[in-house]
């Protein structure tokens, strides 16, 4: 019979962690930790993922500097430890290709563009 109680306990256990309140909560430990790793340097947007992974908390940085350029950082939050890191910022895209669509829907690429961004199909 204890085993029974037990195993309920435990099985609940996870409902209550996953709480609305408990999401709020972990969206505003992670903007905690991620704002105070911001740069001083400009202003900076900080978009929460509202889940994270299972170990981790994420969120996207977007700093824009005085001189009109913009840096994205991914701030990293262990949820185990409550820690955060900031990853270095990304470099753009150098070469971005702009997509054409020709009179009858056909889509390819703009003459004389390339990239080195990747892009993913779903």
């Amino acid at each position: 019979m204890r085993l029974a109680v037990l195993m309920l306990l435990l099985s609940a256990s996870p409902a209550l962690a996953s709480s609305e309140e408990a999401w709020e909560q972990f969206r505003k430990d992670v903007e905690t930790a991620c704002t105070v790793l911001a740069p001083e340097e400009g202003e900076t947007a900080i978009e929460i993922n509202p889940f994270g992974s299972e170990s981790y908390g994420a969120a996207l940085l977007i700093t824009t500097l005085a001189d009109g350029g913009v840096d994205r950082y991914v701030c990293i939050f262990d949820k185990e430890a409550g820690t955060a890191e900031l990853t270095a910022p990304f470099t753009p895209p150098q070469d971005v290709v702009e997509m054409q669509a020709d009179p009858a829907g056909n889509v390819a690429p703009a003459e004389d563009t390339k990239t080195d961004a990747h892009l993913v199909k779903p």
